[in-house]
């Protein structure tokens, strides 16, 4: 098997690339000053990406899985992010076994 210096080269500049975009954030963003409504919309980003990852795969598989994610929402409300797995995990197992 031969390696291709070109292909190399450009995987290289390529993970390159992206540690640094992502290095970049961590370095700049304690050096940041946020208004306070800057501050929330930023806190806002993770649970939105979060929803916005789940929400297809929840509602296009069927209703186990959609109700599962419904129960998982709601523990956690209340649950560390362990307890809100388990509860999705053991509600849509459970569901699935009822055949719904």
């Amino acid at each position: 098997m031969s390696v291709d210096p070109w292909t190399l080269l450009a995987i290289l500049v390529m993970a390159s690339i992206t540690y640094a975009t992502r290095i970049s954030g961590v370095l700049l963003g304690g050096r940041l000053k946020l208004s306070p409504r800057a501050q929330a919309a930023f806190n806002a980003v993770p649970p939105a990406v979060l929803v916005a990852l789940i929400a297809p795969s929840a509602l296009a598989t069927g209703g186990a899985e959609t109700i599962a994610a419904l129960a998982a929402a709601l523990a956690a409300t209340r649950l560390p992010l362990l307890g809100v797995i388990a509860v999705g995990v053991v509600t849509v197992v459970a569901l699935r076994a009822f055949g719904l």
